[in-house]
């Protein structure tokens, strides 16, 4: 498992019954995650303190109860790089803090190139890897179809004194921006990527990742440099193994840039069982 174990504003205290109990900052929050299935040890003391409870609905989605402490939003930092926590109305705050794994694999990767590296980040949201990937001395172009994240992308920029690095923002339909920029013979060095299982574009595009994955992911290998540095591709889609996203990136990477390819669970520790958490699936190819 790729573990994000080196946060010092983010934890996850403990487990059970469905729900997390993390510490974002100064705050707690208690949500929901599937992956859950044992029963909490104690559920007293901090379990009973938290700032906001997102309570699971019967009838699907659900709602959060806070505390008045619990401000509307709230920042945290890991390392340089910072950003807004919002509690949303989808159980959401805004942030994945799993992904700190991929975060600091690729500004490590990003400063050894020693070149200029232009990175895409695709299905952007709301900016963690863009920033993470401009700190790092990267141009950046950051795509999603959702223009209220693409705000929050750059609030998140702006909070880790990236607002003059060059971050290009786009708010589109993943697919068609990838296709036009393969017409414009516009290239990139690195690919990120994290699809939905189910999505709509601004226009109404629909998107279902088992259908729409490979021939998207050899649609972007179009506009690769011929010295690409990385592909990361994420998904959170249920039942999707790893060894499905290594034989995705084995066919569309292999034939033509050969490489390696690293794929694996994305996890968090929990600090109370000492167990880890397991937070969805990531495949990576890199240039040897």
């Amino acid at each position: 498992m790729y573990l994000a174990d080196q946060w010092s504003d983010y934890e996850v205290i403990d487990t059970g019954d469905g729900d997390k109990l993390e510490r974002w900052g100064n705050y707690v929050l208690r949500r929901p995650d599937p992956q859950i299935i044992w029963p909490i040890a104690d559920e007293t003391g901090e379990w009973k303190r938290a700032d906001g409870h997102y309570h699971r609905s019967a009838s699907g989605g659900g709602k959060w109860e806070m505390r008045p402490s619990l401000p509307e939003r709230w920042t945290i930092a890991y390392g340089d790089l910072k950003f807004h926590i919002k509690p949303t109305n989808f159980k959401h705050t805004g942030l994945f803090p799993e992904q700190a794994v991929n975060w600091s694999w690729m500004m490590d990767k990003i400063r050894k190139a020693g070149r200029p590296i232009r990175v895409l980040n695709l299905f952007a949201y709301s900016g963690g890897a863009t920033v993470a990937a401009a700190a790092a001395g990267a141009d950046v172009c950051h795509v999603d179809a959702a223009k209220g994240m693409v705000q929050w992308a750059k609030d998140n920029a702006t909070l880790s004194g990236l607002e003059s690095a060059p971050i290009r923002y786009i708010t589109d339909d993943v697919f068609k921006f990838v296709q036009r920029e393969q017409r414009r013979g516009r290239q990139y060095d690195a690919i990120i990527m994290d699809p939905p299982s189910y999505g709509r574009g601004p226009n109404g595009e629909t998107w279902k990742l088992e259908e729409n994955l490979y021939p998207f992911l050899q649609t972007c290998t179009t506009i690769l440099s011929d010295n690409p540095l990385f592909l990361l591709i994420n998904s959170y889609t249920t039942g999707l193994s790893p060894t499905v996203l290594h034989n995705l990136l084995h066919m569309a990477m292999k034939p033509k840039y050969g490489g390696m390819i690293h794929c694996g669970e994305i996890g968090l520790p929990i600090k109370k069982s000492g167990l880890h958490l397991p937070c969805g699936i990531l495949g990576r190819w890199e240039s040897e």
